[in-house]
């Protein structure tokens, strides 16, 4: 039971530091959806999103209003489409973003993921075709987010994969320019990609899921800076004591929201992602958090530790407040969406090759980055490549989302608007890497994959 004391803690923390439920996401199998028609395919998959998803936006906001809760995003995740349309025997996946773009808007949600490939090994005609598809889809959708799985601890690293998605990358940009690239934002590439994950834009319902289930993303960096400033100046443990006491806290609440969404709308509970994930408002911010540890600027020396601390004991707190921790869970570092990153960028103490250390320890990685348009789909394609080498070897989650804006250049200003924030453009490495990118093949799994 609830005390007075812990009621006014948690409405303190909801009302001044930013504290929200950042995601209810409702995951959906699609795999009795594929059919030889693609048009009959498609309605298949609309009647069912829609059958399923009739009421999630308005039980998410009947919770919020007894709760007081802020639930900030209702989503939807899908299984991955190349699996479901390959039985069709149409080549362009468009149609098939379209009717996921169409089904979310009928329900209305923010987004839906799963317009995804997993090709860590391999591709079957199904991933070839919807990578294919993802510029043009991206660009003729709004609310359709794109993920593809290149690497994996136990596969290795699909070099051939990686080297399309820095193509495909490219392409996205130029067809969605008009708008700053925009669609390269619903696009992220992954290595080690969590199948239970609600945030986007990498979210899908994964071949190991039930039919249908609801799992719910927290945030909270405000939250976890607030309870810092209390303990200045103490010891390291006393330091991890208090953000896991906070992690607790705020877990303990978006379980809450779970299962009461749950029960609610007839679905099995399925994990809590206890990410740290920031958002452009002042004081939610994971780079105030650093800082607050006793960094000067995020990205100065120490900034790597201070994270590896946070992201650890966010994980100890929020496990201790739910036996259903899954999808990403940690800390979440994307340059436009964090306030203070942005400032960090802009005084020069953060870079994108600090970025990639810190992704050693975080729970994703590099997400999004704005690099010059100019930026060649080789080079892109080995910042990925550099990207899954760090999860494969660390048996770790990483993922890029990075945005090269056409006719942008280091110093100029993106706008994106909402979550995804605002940007300067950043620069990367001019030297090239296209020998390397155009080899091709598999980079062969590390010794640590032999596990059997």
């Amino acid at each position: 039971m609830l005390t007075s004391y812990e009621v006014l803690e948690t409405f303190k923390m909801i009302e001044e530091e930013h504290l929200d439920i950042r995601t209810i996401t409702m995951g959906i199998s699609l795999r009795d959806c594929s059919h030889s028609d693609g048009k009959i395919a498609r309605q298949k998959i609309y009647d069912k999103i829609t059958r399923y998803a009739e009421n999630l936006v308005a039980v998410g906001e009947a919770i919020q209003l007894e709760y007081g809760i802020p639930i900030i995003n209702k989503r939807i995740s899908v299984t991955p489409l190349s699996m479901i349309a390959e039985a069709s025997d149409e080549e362009d996946y468009v149609k098939f973003a379209e009717t996921l773009d169409r089904a979310a808007d009928t329900v209305g949600v923010n987004f839906i993921g799963g317009f995804s490939a997993l090709v860590h090994k391999g591709y079957t005609k199904g991933d070839q075709r919807l990578i294919a598809s993802i510029p043009e889809a991206l660009s003729r959708t709004e609310r359709v987010c794109a993920s593809v799985n290149v690497a994996t601890t136990k596969a290795g690293i699909n070099m051939d994969a990686v080297a399309e998605m820095g193509r495909v990358i490219k392409e996205t940009a130029e067809l969605t320019k008009e708008r700053d690239a925009i669609g390269c934002a619903k696009l992220v590439v992954f290595a080690n990609v969590p199948e239970d994950n609600p945030f986007m834009a990498g979210a899908f319902h994964g071949v190991g899921e039930p039919e249908c289930v609801i799992n719910v993303g927290i945030s909270g960096p405000g939250a976890v800076k607030s309870a810092l400033e209390r303990v200045r100046g103490e010891r390291f443990d006393v330091l991890a004591e208090t953000v896991k006491k906070t992690a607790f806290k705020i877990t303990r609440m978006g379980q809450l929201v779970a299962q009461e969404a749950s029960r609610r709308l007839g679905v099995p509970f399925g994990i809590i992602d206890l990410s740290l994930a920031p958002t452009p408002a002042v004081g939610d911010s994971v780079a105030r958090i650093i800082e607050e540890m006793g960094i000067e600027s995020c990205g100065a020396p120490g900034t790597t530790a201070a994270l590896a601390l946070l992201n650890d004991a966010v994980k100890k707190g929020g496990t201790m407040a739910s036996s259903h921790v899954g999808g990403l869970s940690g800390a979440f570092i994307p340059v436009s969406e964090d306030e203070g990153m942005i400032a960090a960028v802009e005084k020069g103490s953060l870079s994108l090759e600090k970025l990639e250390a810190m992704t050693c320890v975080c729970s994703v990685g590099l997400d999004m980055i704005v690099v010059p348009g100019e930026t060649s789909a080789e080079t892109l394609a080995g910042l990925i490549a550099d990207q899954a080498a760090i999860g494969m070897i660390n048996n770790k989650t990483t993922a890029v989302r990075v945005i090269p804006v056409p006719g942008k250049n280091v110093g100029d200003w993106v706008e994106f608007g909402g979550l995804l924030g605002s940007s300067p453009v950043m620069p990367i490495s001019k030297f090239s890497s296209s020998d390397f990118i155009n080899r091709g093949g598999r980079i062969p799994a590390p010794i640590n994959s032999l596990k059997n």
